[in-house]
């Protein structure tokens, strides 16, 4: 009998060990599932949008692989879609960073930030949560303020404007003219 209630304790201690890695591993696996997103919503709501895509940059030794949103210093960033935050760090292009991986196994970047508004690697975001600030770090140090938001999928960086001015189109236009 001792056996038994030991052997009980044993598996349930051992579900609830399990049990919320199993939840995690379920939610990560259908993160990767979900086809990605044809429109999204800007990560700088009220700021305007330039498509800065495919720009020169460096003297033409690189190009631009994404957008920069003007904004005052400080103002939140947002996160464009759900997803788990794979990197919160430094580096000498963007500065202070956040990498967010999304639906369709799209990596989102946003640079430039003044902070990362107590963001870590690992958490769970959802689209409109404060995910940093503006700022102008990396080699934006010294210019305007501003948030540099890419995209970037299996075959390489893509254009985030299309996907933001649909999104932006989603959310102005009349309610009987949403999808």
């Amino acid at each position: 009998m001792l056996k038994r209630v030991f052997a009980v304790v044993l598996i349930l201690a051992a579900s609830a060990w399990v049990l919320p890695w199993m939840q995690e591993a379920r939610r990560f696996a259908d993160l990767l599932a979900e086809p990605a997103p044809a429109r999204l919503p800007s990560p700088l709501p009220g700021a305007r949008l330039y498509d800065s895509w495919g720009n020169a940059r460096d003297g033409g030794r690189r190009r631009h692989e994404g957008i920069d949103i003007f904004a005052a210093r400080g103002t939140p960033v947002l996160a464009t879609t759900r997803g788990r935050i794979t990197r919160v760090g430094m580096n000498s292009l963007g500065g202070k960073v956040v990498w967010v991986l999304g639906p369709g196994r799209q990596m989102h970047y946003y640079a430039h930030l003044d902070d990362w508004a107590g963001r870590a690697a690992g958490e769970w975001v959802w689209p409109g949560e404060v995910i940093g600030r503006v700022g102008n770090t990396g080699n934006a140090a010294g210019g305007p303020t501003h948030l540099h938001y890419g995209i970037y999928a299996a075959g390489g960086a893509i254009n985030p404007w299309p996907l933001l001015r649909a999104g932006r189109e989603a959310a102005t236009a009349p309610a009987g003219v949403r999808d």
